[in-house]
């Protein structure tokens, strides 16, 4: 299955290796870069309290040293960084009692304390110089800045080098870690794989990560929705078939009366009811077809409606039919009543609520519509003097082709279940109840006022 457009897909296993690895690489790299810095400043600190010891015991040393004497030479053989370290001795003069091999014959600074050469590398030196208590001797001490920076890096050097090995056998681990982890989703993506289309009981995995059981346990939630979708879907068909039965077979009956006729009389009879079956056959259709619409996938679309001309346009319509029947069809609607909805589906419900009341209400008997304004909503009222419902029935009475046992009234059992499904996309609270005058029925809406 190709992916949906606009998905970027990405290896969990290769992100999680570059993140770790990686952010164990900065993380080494930064103590690195600190060790290094930290060091060369402790080697700073330690060369230059020796600076400051050479200088001081050679300012004790020449303490005794004779004037007459001719400039000493020292040997230049020695340690490797000999030639890297230089002093000088001078007297109150400007004479240059005393140096190291490789010094030169000229100050090596020309201020007394710390100082330094702008030079890098080998060219840069770092000079102290000071002057005995009875400022007759000078000694002046030049350290090249290398050996502190050699130093530094031989400390860094000898922690770079676990790094290098260290880093591939810990990205190693990583990919063996995450690669062991991250099994238990290739596992469950493997049960959904082989399930079979009707197969929706939820996923029960051996073990699996706690971060993914939010996942799991909203895919479950899919399957359960979906398993009852597909159950009603199923039942529905079942009814629908059922019900429909029924009707298309009355007809076939009747055009088969009517095609035998004997007479005209015969066959008007046997056309009446065939009219009939046909009416009952495309009633039960268009609400059958009412029901697929209850389902949008996307939701309805709900704006103000003013329930109360909504109530009054459908009781017009519905006029004729209760004349007919010599129903008496009232309306209290004076009060304007706005609830959020969707003008059309709301239309629906109350023309499904007329037409049951007008249907099981009997010659001569009562139906009444009323819209009813308060502080927390809308509540929308229409009574009948019908033979009701039990009590103990009206909670079936809103399933979907349920009829009460012993009616003799044609009937689908669809009118409330398509009101009942109607009220709930809309958020609307239903009841039953008996009607104002027993027997009868009266069936109470209440639209909650929409939140600001």
């Amino acid at each position: 299955m190709s992916a949906p457009p606009g998905t970027r897909w990405y290896s969990l296993r290769r992100r999680l290796l570059g993140l770790l690895l990686g952010g164990v690489a900065v993380g080494w790299l930064a103590a690195l870069v600190f060790t290094y810095l930290d060091a060369h400043d402790e080697i700073d600190e330690l060369f230059d309290a020796q600076m400051v010891q050479v200088a001081q015991t050679l300012l004790a040393l020449a303490s005794e040293y004779d004037d007459d004497d001719d400039i000493a030479r020292l040997d230049s053989d020695g340690h490797k960084y000999q030639k890297k370290f230089a002093f000088q001795l001078w007297d109150a003069d400007g004479h240059l009692l005393l140096r190291s091999p490789g010094a030169p014959t000229i100050p090596l600074a020309a201020k007394d304390g710390f100082s330094g050469s702008d030079g890098r590398g080998e060219k840069r030196w770092r000079y102290y110089s000071q002057w005995d208590e009875g400022g007759q001797l000078r000694v002046q001490v030049a350290e090249n800045h290398h050996v502190r920076e050699e130093l530094a890096q031989q400390i860094a050097g000898r922690l770079l080098m676990p790094a290098l090995f260290g880093l591939p056998l810990l990205g190693l681990w990583i990919w063996f870690a995450t690669r062991r982890g991250l099994a238990p989703i290739g596992a469950i993506a493997g049960q959904v794989a082989e399930r079979a289309p009707d197969h929706l009981a939820p996923v029960i995995p051996a073990e699996a990560p706690g971060e993914i059981r939010p996942l799991l346990d909203a895919m479950n939630a899919l399957f359960a929705r979906v398993a009852t979708v597909l159950d009603n879907e199923r039942r529905f068909t079942a009814d629908a078939a059922h019900e429909l039965r029924t009707p298309l077979a009355a007809i076939v009956a009747q055009s088969d009366v009517a095609r035998r006729a004997r007479d005209t009389t015969e066959r008007d009879h046997a056309l009446e009811q065939l009219a009939v079956g046909a009416r009952r056959a495309s009633h039960l259709l268009e609400q059958l077809l009412t029901l697929a619409r209850l389902d949008p996938a996307g939701g309805l679309q709900l704006g103000p409606v003013r329930i109360d001309t909504l109530a009054a346009e459908v009781c017009a319509d519905h006029g004729p039919a209760a004349l007919e029947k010599h129903i008496a069809l009232e309306l209290d609607a004076s009060t304007p009543a706005t609830v959020g909805a969707n003008d059309a589906m709301l239309r629906v419900l109350l023309r499904n609520l007329l037409d049951n009341a007008l249907r099981y209400t009997p010659a001569g008997g009562q139906v009444g519509v009323a819209v009813m304004p308060g502080e927390r909503g809308v509540t929308l009222l229409v009574s009948d003097s019908g033979p009701g419902i039990p009590a103990v029935e009206r909670e079936n009475a809103l399933r979907r082709f349920h009829r009460l046992a012993g009616q003799e009234t044609e009937g689908s059992g669809l009118g409330l279940s398509i009101v009942a499904r109607i009220a709930e996309l809309h958020g609307a609270r239903l009841e039953l109840a008996d009607g104002p005058g027993a027997p009868g029925l009266a069936v109470r809406l209440f639209f909650p006022k929409p939140a600001s």
